[in-house]
């Protein structure tokens, strides 16, 4: 039987990590993590994806500013926002919820943000020190990921690693961690790739992010292989009271018996990105902290 890569029981150990941290720092008369939220426009599963993050910030502790704006808010006026979270000491780090409306760079905006406030991860320097093996802070979900299979005691050296899509928030930066950090023999696999199964079936771990319901199938993954699914995509299911339900990028009930470990969804990355950003943030409230000290 496959073993579930459990994300929302390691995120709840990670937060209760990061809490028991917070609350010796608090009762040493330092002040909290603080981080801040800007969220543009009303996109419904924005919200829900905010509200998740503020409320991991509640149960361990964090201070937390969620900063909205319309979406016809500038570009110009969006950025100077974001500058002013720059300067502002008692921010330690914060995030721009994506997507952003069409008139707005994602690029530029990212850019904005100071390296040392991107709990992201997203920013170039953040991006670019994985291959420097000098990382500040992480991408989230590719940190989440790591430390998913960290916490299994999962060996990542010598393994044949698969990952497919390579997008710049999960598979980019996952594929050079897997490389620079977890010295494991990598390859990327696109939309233009030629016979994708061909791939994935000679994955010792096979990590899935492009956001396609049930692309892969039982036949495309080997025997005692490691399935990571990063997807998360909204289908119908009019038995639910939502109408909708979120189904992975691999085919969960066909492929699982066939893993030696699985990531469910929803349970599985999900909750370990948001761990992540937690993580962040009280790396860079550390680092700030110590360089006040």
């Amino acid at each position: 039987m496959p073993e579930k890569l459990d994300g929302k029981q390691v995120a709840a150990a990670i937060k209760s990590e990061i809490a028991s941290k917070v609350k010796d720092y608090r009762e040493s008369g330092k002040r909290a993590p603080h981080l801040a939220i800007i969220i543009v426009g009303d996109d419904g599963a924005s919200h829900t994806y905010v509200g998740g993050k503020i409320n991991a910030c509640k149960a361990v502790g964090f201070d937390y500013t969620l900063m909205q704006f319309a979406g016809t808010i500038s570009e110009a006026k969006l950025i100077k926002h974001i500058e002013s979270l720059n300067e502002d000491e008692d921010i330690d780090g914060f995030i721009v919820q994506l997507p952003l409306p069409e008139h707005i760079s994602v690029e530029k905006v990212t850019e904005c943000i100071a390296p040392e406030k991107d709990v992201d991860g997203f920013t170039n320097q953040n991006f670019g020190s994985i291959v420097t093996q000098h990382p500040l802070l992480l991408p989230a979900t590719p940190f989440g990921i790591m430390e998913l299979l960290k916490r299994y005691d999962i060996v990542t050296q010598g393994q044949n690693c698969v990952v497919v899509g390579a997008s710049r928030i999960a598979g980019a930066p996952l594929s050079l961690m897997l490389l620079q950090q977890g010295m494991a023999t990598v390859t990327v696999c696109h939309k233009y790739t030629k016979d994708l199964a061909a791939h994935t079936r000679n994955a010792d771990i096979l990590v899935v992010a492009v956001g396609k319901p049930g692309l892969i199938t039982e036949e495309m993954v080997k025997e005692g292989a490691i399935v990571i699914d990063v997807g998360t995509t909204r289908v119908e299911d009019k038995t639910r009271k939502s109408g909708f339900r979120l189904r992975g990028d691999v085919d969960y009930d066909h492929v699982a018996p066939k893993t030696s470990f699985i990531t469910p969804v929803p349970g599985g990355v999900g909750p370990m990105t948001i761990a992540s950003l937690l993580m962040n943030t009280l790396r860079a409230y550390e680092t700030s902290e110590q360089g006040e000290g």
